[in-house]
């Protein structure tokens, strides 16, 4: 009896303790829940009151991030002004040289033009001076009589008057200033003493004009010779009745001509359509490479 007591008694001990040590266990994790939760609590204040360890390290970085950002943001804003000033002023500058390239090429083709009225000018006044003629037309001074109480009133001359003669020209201004003084030479010579407007000294069969061997006309800014269209800026090659052969572009296109420039020493020549159409200058197309 007293053995079986003793293990009553061991086996009450047993499950005292086991139980006191769950209410132990319970109780800790009780005490730990509470203190976690109070953390918490603690760290929400702090939280809220900005005050946060962990908060304030992020704001920190982030500030730092914030204005890292700015401060690209910055210079790259710097970097792009810049670029857009110089490319600006460099826009500025090829506007410039763009308007003087087209104000010295309009003033050289008006020139140009002016020169090539005032040829014609002289051409006509030459044929005139030539062939006796004068644009002056002298009043022919009359004497008028008293009419007579019996004689009838005069009935005035209303005949057409002669139209002014006209010139038109079959030939080249250089073929007509060519063949001017070739008569100049040979009315001033001895043996022409006669006068230049003398009938039975004049050239009795007319000069023969020489058929083009090329078409070339200006239409629209462009010209169009040889069954091609040449424009402003194209290179070409322009081969001479010398059998001479130019590396050149086309620098203008006027109303009766084209001025060319040479690739070699950058200097311009004029070329007029006459010289074209009867093929004292030949253009051939270039490659601009």
């Amino acid at each position: 009896m007293d053995s079986r007591f003793i293990k009553d008694t061991e086996d009450a001990s047993e499950t005292d303790l086991a139980k006191h040590n769950e209410d132990d266990y319970v109780e800790i994790k009780e005490q730990m829940y509470k203190d976690k939760l109070a953390s918490l609590k603690r760290q929400l204040t702090q939280l809220q009151e900005g005050t946060l360890q962990e908060y304030q390290k992020r704001m920190k970085k982030l500030d730092q991030q914030y204005k890292e950002r700015l401060r690209n943001a910055d210079l790259f804003l710097q970097l792009e002004t810049e670029q857009v000033e110089r490319n600006h002023i460099k826009e500025k500058k090829a506007a410039v040289k763009e308007f003087d390239d087209k104000k010295v090429e309009l003033k050289e083709n008006l020139i140009s033009e002016l020169e090539e009225k005032k040829k014609m000018i002289e051409n006509e006044k030459l044929t005139m001076e030539l062939t006796g003629d004068s644009m002056e037309v002298k009043p022919i001074m009359t004497r008028k009589l008293r009419r007579r109480p019996n004689d009838p009133v005069p009935i005035p001359d209303k005949r057409r008057k002669p139209a002014p003669a006209q010139l038109n020209y079959l030939l080249t201004d250089e073929q007509i200033m060519e063949d001017l003084r070739t008569l100049n030479k040979q009315l001033k010579s001895p043996k022409h003493p006669v006068s230049p407007s003398s009938p039975d000294h004049m050239p009795t069969t007319p000069v023969e004009v020489p058929s083009q061997r090329y078409e070339a006309r200006i239409e629209e800014g462009k010209l169009y010779y040889d069954k091609r269209w040449y424009h402003k800026g194209q290179a070409i090659y322009l081969e001479s009745k010398e059998n001479t052969k130019i590396s050149c572009v086309i620098s203008s296109v006027g109303t009766n001509e084209i001025w060319v420039r040479k690739t070699s020493d950058s200097t311009k020549m004029r070329i007029y359509l006459g010289q074209l159409q009867r093929g004292a200058f030949v253009i051939r197309r270039r490659s601009a490479a």
